[in-house]
């Protein structure tokens, strides 16, 4: 009787026992889960910070990219590097070592955008100085044509009555070398690696002594090696004088100064160098000029 009354009692407490253990179990593994969904929680909103830093970041460089006239290649490459970032986070999984990680990178890249913007920043105010100093040169340039125009037109009006003054002539020769855009706009550059074509540029001027009509002059343009440049054809005047020349200058000429642009391809590759423009009008040197390409 005693030992049944034990074993009923040792039966009570064991399932009391095993009662508390399966509570404090359930009660355990609520409190886990529940931890679990708010670190998800926490994680998921982190990533999403991470990957609004890194598009308000790509969008710095976007806004320095369209402001450039030429491309800035480092400017290109960090936009590319953050956008990998940014397609590799999409698709990583929501862990503290995985976003630790890629937290590390984005600091990494933000110092590096400070670097390469401020890079940047310098490169521009640096090109705006030289567009200064450019303009002001052709301000000095112009003032001296008028005075090489007023002179021409001294000297057409002595030279009418001698009998060669019936001969066109050109002023405000000059060359440089441009880049072609896609679009078709051309950028001057004194650079010749990044010259796609040389540009020669002259103005016909007035002389009553011509009569008006269809005229082509000879343009000549050497290459510091002294080669000449573009058709490099050859054709033999009558006193037996023989000219190779890049290209003729075909117009029309309506008895009033003429503004002409002519445009040189390179046989290969442009040099760095002093360039020389000789204007013919047949055997008659009428305008020299030259420039240098670095």
């Amino acid at each position: 009787m005693e030992n049944s009354n034990s074993s009923g009692i040792g039966l009570k407490i064991a399932l009391g026992i095993l009662l508390a253990l399966f509570l404090g179990t359930a009660f355990y593994t609520s409190k886990l889960y529940k931890e679990k969904q708010e670190n998800e929680v926490v994680l998921t909103r982190e990533k999403e910070q991470v990957m609004a830093d890194l598009s308000a970041m790509a969008k710095q460089y976007d806004v320095a990219i369209a402001d450039n006239e030429v491309t800035n290649q480092k400017l290109v490459d960090a936009r590319d590097r953050i956008q990998g970032l940014m397609d590799s986070l999409k698709i990583s999984q929501n862990s503290v070592n995985s976003l630790w990680k890629y937290k590390k990178r984005y600091l990494k890249l933000q110092k590096e955008m400070d670097v390469i913007l401020a890079e940047n920043d310098q490169l521009k105010i640096e090109n705006s100085l030289l567009a200064a100093s450019l303009d002001s040169t052709n301000v000095q340039l112009a003032e001296r044509t008028v005075f090489t125009d007023s002179l021409l037109v001294q000297n057409t009006q002595l030279a009418e009555v001698v009998e060669n003054a019936a001969v066109l002539q050109t002023v405000k020769l000059k060359g440089d070398g441009v880049i072609e855009r896609s679009s078709g706009k051309l950028i001057p550059t004194e650079r010749a690696k990044r010259s796609d074509k040389l540009r020669i540029c002259f103005t016909v001027a007035k002389n009553a002594l011509v009569g008006a009509g269809d005229k082509e002059l000879f343009v000549q343009v050497l290459d510091p090696l002294n080669n000449v440049l573009g058709a490099n054809e050859q054709i033999t005047f009558e006193e037996g004088q023989v000219l190779n020349y890049s290209l003729i200058s075909k117009f029309n000429y309506e008895n009033r100064s003429l503004d002409i642009c002519e445009y040189v391809t390179p046989n290969d590759k442009f040099q760095k160098g002093r360039y020389t423009i000789n204007v013919f009008n047949q055997n008659q040197l009428v305008s020299t000029s030259e420039f240098t390409m670095k």
